[in-house]
């Protein structure tokens, strides 16, 4: 009986600590594993006891890169338990400090952590001393997004001002206009944006179909939302989320894994692109046109299409801030906010965002006195790896029909031929973009 046993103990270019394992027995796959490494920081139950105005600052600490999400998904559980509306502006002001995070997102993941894959190189940095126009592209989308991050939610991470029915404060008439003048700017690095990854030869490693969940958006393409959709048809309510991802503990991982009717799903922007893109208008529409054309439908099981849709995300982003900027500009920008009247009452409150990496869902009980007693957290790293290691165990069996002696050499696998399965494993994971901090919550 010969075993090999492939091993990445440090996978790259991913936020957070996590690892790689397969395992071979005579030739046939046996085992894939994801391995998150990082410890659990029991966020569930550092909640319980404490006050329902602590929640938001406190689970924004989840992560640097999430913590907006994070806050706003607190704060619509704290509103659903206790039934608080909130005005068009606080929507608004939300959808807007969303969006600054999924261009900072989505523009460290696609520059810095996957174009370096696709030409040729071992990190972003020495990317960048040959390609540095590309760079300063990115960080300067990246810093964009940190910018209203900063103007909106009062800092670029951990955002102080999302409360409980309300903003602290509204950004001043010049914040937004200067905010506005830089999202134009932004709007003009479109076309070479779509131009420069719908150039990339996409590799084609798997047509498997895939189930896709995201929040359903019937009024425009939005990332809040109280209900989630499947692409085999099927809809559902917040209520019934945690059935319908069935969360569970696996031996070799930190984070919980999730099912959905038994079988792996996928969360995030390629996901929605599947679920949603009939939403998308103007460039973002023309942009998966274009994506479409070049590289093929998002929706074909290839994982390495995620990315292709987190660039046309990036596009809608930019698109969709112009138009809150907007809209708060002629609707009040500066005005105080009002006080938000807030009785507890014991119930449970469910919150539900579209984090950059898919569905993110808050769900806590409250005492009489508006004191958390349960807290449950999903993440959308935490759905994504089941499917992450079926995709890997997928490729790794493929691989083996490719080449005996370990070498990808079909030219339709575009960056990825003639490199080991090593490399290609690291590929799948990094495509997903996901954030290990917020699995093991």
């Amino acid at each position: 009986m010969l075993r090999k046993r492939i091993e990445i103990k440090h996978l790259t270019r991913v936020e957070g600590h996590g690892g790689i394992t397969i395992e071979l027995v005579d030739g046939t796959v046996k085992t894939v594993h994801m391995d998150i490494l990082e410890g659990t920081r029991f966020y569930e139950a550092l909640l319980k006891g404490k006050g329902f105005l602590e929640a938001a600052a406190i689970v924004s600490r989840v992560c640097g890169i999430c913590s907006a999400s994070h806050a706003v998904t607190a704060q619509l559980a704290v509103e659903d338990a206790f039934g608080i509306r909130v005005d068009s502006r606080t929507v608004r002001l939300r959808e807007l400090l969303l969006l600054g995070e999924i261009m900072e997102s989505h523009a460290l993941h696609l520059f810095f952590l996957l174009l370096p894959d696709y030409m040729g190189y071992p990190s972003a940095l020495d990317m960048a001393r040959d390609h540095p126009i590309k760079a300063k592209m990115g960080l300067f989308l990246k810093q964009l997004g940190n910018r209203i991050q900063e103007a909106v939610g009062g800092r670029a991470i951990h955002p102080p001002n999302v409360m409980v029915g309300r903003f602290g404060k509204v950004p001043g008439r010049q914040v937004l206009s200067d905010l506005l003048a830089c999202v134009e700017d932004g709007l003009a690095l479109t076309p070479a944006l779509v131009d420069l990854f719908a150039s990339l030869e996409v590799p084609v490693l798997l047509e498997e179909a895939t189930q896709y969940l995201a929040l359903s958006s019937r009024d425009g393409y939005r990332f809040v939302s109280r209900e989630i959709a499947a692409t085999d048809g099927k809809v559902f309510q917040a209520s019934e989320f945690s059935r319908v991802c069935n969360e569970r503990v696996v031996a070799h991982s930190h984070a919980k894994q999730s099912l959905y009717s038994d079988r792996p799903f996928a969360v995030g922007a390629q996901s929605r692109v599947v679920v949603n893109g009939g939403e998308l208008t103007g460039a973002a529409a023309e942009a998966l046109e274009r994506f479409v054309s070049a590289q093929g439908g998002m929706g074909r099981g290839n994982p390495i299409s995620n990315s292709m849709a987190q660039a046309v995300e990036l596009v809608h982003a930019l698109q969709a801030a112009k138009e809150h900027l907007v809209d708060i500009l002629t609707n009040g920008a500066g005005d105080a906010p009002p006080e938000t009247v807030i009785e507890p009452v014991k119930g449970t409150g469910i919150g539900l965002t579209e984090a950059p990496r898919g569905i993110l869902y808050h769900r806590y009980d409250f005492d009489d006195n508006g004191i958390i007693t349960e807290a449950d957290i999903i993440t959308p790293t935490a759905q994504n790896l089941a499917n992450i290691e079926r995709d890997m165990r997928l490729v790794a069996e493929r691989f083996g029909e490719i080449s005996a002696d370990g070498v990808v050499l079909s030219p339709a696998m575009g960056c990825l031929a003639n490199r080991d399965l090593s490399f290609v494993l690291q590929v799948i994971a990094r495509a997903y973009d996901p954030c290990i901090s917020c699995s093991v919550h």
